[in-house]
């Protein structure tokens, strides 16, 4: 039993240097000799044979921004798998490219990458360490030599230079004075303004008073325009609590005005005029209801009565103003 288990080991090992000795690991330089700050591409490249090791777990070295403190890494390629000789495919390679820029001159070494095959870290496979030859921009030693200053240059006169430049203030000029003379032209001829003064302002209750004669007057629902009488007399009187109150009627209904006009000081009677005459109103100019002649003579007296009942206090308000 102890033979047997001594032959699978030393078979294991054969097979693991088998797998070994079947993948090279190789880096290349484009070039070896660069100036500092010229841009060089580093080629990695494995090979191994398919025919032998079909499947291989190939741990590529991590590389990141710089590979020494003296060499960046300006950009990694993907990772690319050729068949290099075609008599020959199973014969695999790999190959990956980055492009490195040195940033000191002199020699810079390029230690050797490490790759790990089917996780075996005991037995790595190594790149050979590469050198890169950095040198410097060589100067200009005649630049370095003094040499005696120069005469002063002189200008010659160029009458092109001067005619722009005086186009240039003649036209601004010109601009100028045109603008002085606008101004002064209209400055002139300002006619002065008109202030028209107002006359004393018409009470609320003569325009209402005087437009509600007008609709009695006039007895257009004789002519069978019942919807015209009532919204004259609806508009009349909305107009009237506009300029007495300070309610805003015409854009409001019968309820909005109705309670508007309970924070106002009013008497009982007046507010249920007011509400006949704006409820009748809808009716006929919406509900289309058809009213009698009694009843059209009694939603404009309801008015009347209504501006002269509201009249009183504004009388009785100027009267206690004056005491």
């Amino acid at each position: 039993m102890k033979r047997i288990f001594k032959y699978i080991v030393i078979l294991y090992f054969i097979v693991l240097k088998i797998n070994a000795q079947s993948v090279t690991v190789n880096a290349v330089l484009d070039s070896t000799k660069i100036r500092i700050g010229e841009q060089v591409k580093l080629h990695l490249y494995v090979m191994y044979d398919a025919n032998i090791t079909p499947k291989l777990n190939i741990e590529w070295p991590q590389i990141g921004d710089t590979i020494t403190e003296n060499i960046d890494v300006v950009s990694v390629s993907a990772i690319d798998t050729t068949i290099p000789d075609k008599t020959n495919p199973g014969r695999i390679q790999m190959h990956q490219q980055f492009i490195i820029s040195p940033f000191d001159s002199g020699y810079q070494v390029i230690p050797a990458f490490k790759f790990k095959v089917n996780n075996d870290t005991t037995n790595l496979h190594l790149t050979p360490t590469l050198m890169l030859e950095v040198h410097t921009v060589p100067t200009d030693s005649s630049l370095t030599k003094t040499k005696d200053i120069k005469p002063l240059f002189t200008e010659e006169f160029n009458w092109i230079w001067y005619k722009n430049h005086i186009i240039a203030g003649s036209l601004i000029l010109i601009a100028i004075c045109t603008l002085i003379l606008i101004y002064r032209y209209i400055r002139k001829n300002k006619k002065p303004i008109v202030v028209i003064e107002e006359g004393p302002k018409i009470p609320a209750h003569i325009k209402a008073l005087e437009a509600l004669e007008k609709i009695k007057s006039e007895k257009i629902w004789t002519e069978g325009k019942s919807k015209e009488y009532y919204s004259q007399i609806a508009d009349t009187i909305r107009l009237y609590l506009e300029d007495r109150y300070e309610v805003p009627a015409l854009e409001s209904t019968t309820d909005e005005i109705m309670f508007a006009m309970k924070s106002q000081v009013i008497d009982n009677l007046s507010k249920e005029k007011l509400q006949q005459i704006l409820q009748f109103s809808d009716l006929v100019k919406f509900a289309k209801m058809t009213p009698v002649e009694q009843q059209n003579e009694q939603i404009l007296l309801n008015a009347f009565e209504f501006v002269n009942g509201t009249k009183r206090e504004i009388i009785t308000e100027k009267q206690n103003t004056n005491t």
